[in-house]
């Protein structure tokens, strides 16, 4: 194995990430590239699992426009997940990367269901792992998905791919000139600085479970690659 900062990573993409300007559906030329650019960590032998999101699919804000029960919202939006986890997996294996999707819910026809242990060896094995259908319970988003995952499988690291944004910043910089790009954050100053970078649960989980995350431009060729080595790109988030 190369010499990495990381060695199993926990790599978060929104739905949004492979939509590209599209911003609807999976936009083929961007989920090849996605895949690529996994491809390229894989080959350093890094152990490498994914949580993707259903944003490009259905959104939370399409059922309440609708009238819909929140709980039925976020059914869909699971299944826009494994939607996405299935193209990714596709994508993927055609470029020679051994992949397995695991859902919280269950669909044996076309993917294994969540076991800890089975993910576990699948890593070891060196099979990417999407973990799809996000916690098989509503009302949690992909990113509590995304820490939950990270710390069962104890990940090093979460890699939090963002869609045109390179790091956390003291507020909107496409909002405010002044916003001031953070390069290393601890959980507490997520909080205290009211930072808006994933949800509660997911960020009390790092937290508690000491992991840490960085937040960078998956737009930007080459930085998954870079963060996995330890280049200082996007903003680190320490876990305690």
């Amino acid at each position: 194995m190369a010499d990495v900062k990381y060695k199993r990573i926990m790599l978060k993409l929104s739905g949004e990430a492979l939509a590209g300007d599209k911003g609807f559906g999976i936009n083929p030329p961007v989920i090849k590239n996605v895949a690529e650019e996994v491809k390229s960590v894989y080959n350093l032998g890094i152990q490498i699992a994914i949580v993707v999101g259903g944003g490009n699919m259905w959104r939370g804000v399409s059922g309440e426009q609708m009238g819909m029960e929140r709980a039925q919202a976020d059914y869909i939006g699971m299944l826009a997940t494994i939607m996405n986890a299935l193209a990714l997996q596709d994508n993927l294996e055609s470029i020679g990367v051994p992949t397995r999707v695991q859902t919280s819910i269950e669909m044996r026809q076309i993917a294994e269901p969540y076991i800890r242990r089975k993910a576990i060896r699948h890593l070891e094995k060196e099979r990417v792992v999407i973990f799809a259908g996000g916690t098989g319970s509503p009302y949690f988003s992909t990113d509590t998905t995304a820490a939950l995952r990270a710390a069962e499988i104890n990940a090093d690291a979460i890699l939090m791919a963002k869609n045109g944004v390179d790091g956390i910043y003291s507020a909107d910089p496409n909002k405010d000139p002044n916003a001031v790009k953070f390069d290393q954050l601890t959980q507490l100053d997520i909080i205290n600085k009211g930072l808006h970078v994933m949800d509660t649960t997911a960020s009390s989980l790092s937290m508690d479970n000491d992991i840490p995350f960085v937040v960078f431009n998956l737009n930007q060729p080459g930085n998954i690659r870079k963060v996995v080595e330890g280049e200082n790109i996007g903003t680190t988030v320490r876990g305690k």
